[in-house]
C-alpha cells in the first residue's frame, strides 16, 4: 500500500467538508491510526478509506472546542482568516503572518 503525501501541514487551519467545524492541524498520521470502534461508528455511507492521511485537530464549532480526528478527504482549507479559539492553542502554537499557526519553538525561515 502506497502512502500518500499529506496535503495539509501542522499549524494549518482547515474545515470539515460536511460538518460545521474547523480547526488547526496539530498532528498527522500517514494512514488511519485510531480504533476499529471509532472507525465503525462513522456512518458507512460517509466512512473514509483508511489508506489516506488522517489529521488531529484542535477543533471548534459554534458550541464547543474539542480534539477531532479527520480523514484528508473530509477536509478543505479554511480561508476565513478567523482566529481559532481552542483553549490548547496558545500552549501549542503561535499565530503566523499567513493566518495559520506555527508550533511553539519552531523558528521562522
Amino acid at each position: 500500500m502506497k502512502q500518500r503525501q499529506a496535503k495539509y501541514s501542522i499549524g494549518q487551519v482547515v474545515r470539515h467538508r460536511v460538518y460545521p467545524f474547523r480547526g488547526v492541524v496539530f498532528d498527522v498520521d500517514p494512514t488511519f491510526s485510531n480504533t476499529d470502534e471509532w472507525y465503525e461508528a462513522i456512518p458507512e455511507d460517509i466512512r473514509p478509506t483508511k489508506d489516506q492521511p488522517f489529521y488531529h485537530l484542535l477543533a471548534e464549532n459554534a458550541e464547543s472546542e474539542y480534539i477531532a480526528y479527520v480523514s484528508e478527504q473530509n477536509l478543505i482549507p479554511d480561508t476565513s482568516g478567523e482566529p481559532i479559539r481552542h483553549s490548547e492553542l496558545d500552549e501549542r502554537f503561535a499565530a503566523d503572518d499567513t493566518g495559520g499557526y506555527r508550533a511553539r519553538g519552531q523558528r521562522l525561515h
